[in-house]
């Protein structure tokens, strides 16, 4: 008898807990199955590929040099305790150093999250180059006439780009029920963001809202009549000789681009970006985003006030991050995982350091991770 009884209790337990699952919207059930993000989360959702042309590979170090240089047990030890995938240095055009752990390899291609950001931030200076965008200072009503309710129809496409547009959106990664959540999770994007209200001052103050440059990318899209992924194809990854095809996740089948997190590659190629980050645009001497824009976008945005609310902002450009470092500001990527693509112009160097982990502690705006890697980048560049 007491055996039935607990398996009554167990089996109305069971479905109670069926009908408050299937009560939840989709992008709740998505999560709770899913839990938190992972890199290797291309197989999780829909995607479209960004596709590779005549690929121009990184050359090796001059003879000798190509990871001649051997980390120190505690640096080895450091890049494993935040499970470093992908750690690798290159000066010029040449790679001085790459070293894959965690089972990772040079052909598997990651989730580089928020780093995606800075690659909207250049799709949309080049529509804007191109004259699709006819100013960075034009409403977004313009090329989304219904963004208007309230402070929406003040806000412009240079507020999205210093992430100043005011925007109602919780950067919230651990919340079942965080708008983040809904945008990662979900299979509404543009619902979502089109429809969240404004409930600061655009062009104020910075705050770090991922929903601004989804919109954005919607903006790009419109103006240029190509999907993100087409565009990012064309302009982007073709001229800049990748080796191998990346992909942009998607929220659905045949949906939009999750612009504001989950462009997928390889640590060679997103090394590109940090490459067009150095030369301000310019690859192999073909200028791929204008001089004009590049200066404005690895500049801070300093006119907007930061994220305590103080003045100036020096640490974001236009959808770049801008790191001080030993007296210098290297401009960089950066995503939530640990993502990063540093562009130091004093080594003509770049920096990627991809993996499962950053670390928590923070000074300021950036975890102290960020310092550590470059540490051990200046040593591998003064070797």
């Amino acid at each position: 008898m007491k055996r039935n009884k607990a398996l009554k209790i167990i089996a109305v337990i069971c479905i109670v807990l069926v009908a408050a699952y299937c009560a939840l919207p989709y992008y709740a059930r998505q999560a709770l199955v899913h839990l938190m993000p992972v890199i290797n989360d291309l197989e999780t959702f829909e995607r479209h590929t960004v596709r590779h042309d005549t690929a121009h590979a990184w050359q090796w170090h001059k003879a000798g040099t190509y990871n001649r240089y051997r980390l120190s047990s505690g640096d080895s030890a450091y890049l494993d305790s935040l499970h470093t995938v992908s750690f690798l240095v290159i000066r010029g055009d040449s790679l001085l150093f790459e070293s894959y752990r965690d089972g990772w390899n040079d052909t598997l291609t990651s989730n580089i999250y928020s780093a995606t950001k800075t690659i909207v931030g250049l799709l949309a200076g080049i529509a804007w180059d191109e004259g699709k965008i006819h100013s960075l200072d034009d409403p977004v009503s313009r090329y989304i006439p219904t963004y208007t309710k309230g402070k929406q129809a003040q806000v412009t496409i240079r507020h999205l780009l210093t992430m100043s547009g005011g925007m109602a959106w919780d950067e919230s990664y651990a919340s079942l029920f965080s708008v983040t959540t809904h945008g990662y999770y979900g299979n509404d994007l543009y619902k979502l963001v089109t429809n969240l209200g404004v409930t600061e001052e655009p062009g104020v103050q910075y705050s770090y809202r991922s929903g601004e440059t989804q919109l954005l990318a919607f903006v790009i899209e419109t103006a240029t009549g190509q999907t993100l992924s087409q565009y990012a194809e064309e302009k982007l990854w073709r001229p800049m000789q990748a080796e191998r095809d990346a992909y942009w996740l998607l929220d659905k089948k045949n949906g939009d681009e999750k612009a504001f997190c989950c462009f997928h590659t390889t640590a060679r190629d997103v090394a590109r970006f940090g490459k067009l980050m150095l030369d301000h645009g310019n690859w192999h001497g073909r200028q791929l985003v204008s001089r004009r824009y590049m200066d404005e976008m690895l500049r801070p945005a300093s006119y907007l006030k930061d994220q305590w609310g103080h003045n100036p902002l020096n640490y974001y450009g236009l959808q770049t991050w801008l790191f001080p470092y030993q007296g210098d500001t290297i401009p960089c990527m950066r995503g939530m995982l640990g993502q990063y693509i540093f562009a130091i112009p004093s080594e003509d160097a770049i920096v990627v350091r991809l993996g499962r982990k950053r670390h928590d502690v923070y000074d300021g705006p950036f975890t102290v991770d960020m310092t550590r890697y470059l540490d051990i980048a200046m040593k591998i560049l003064a070797d």
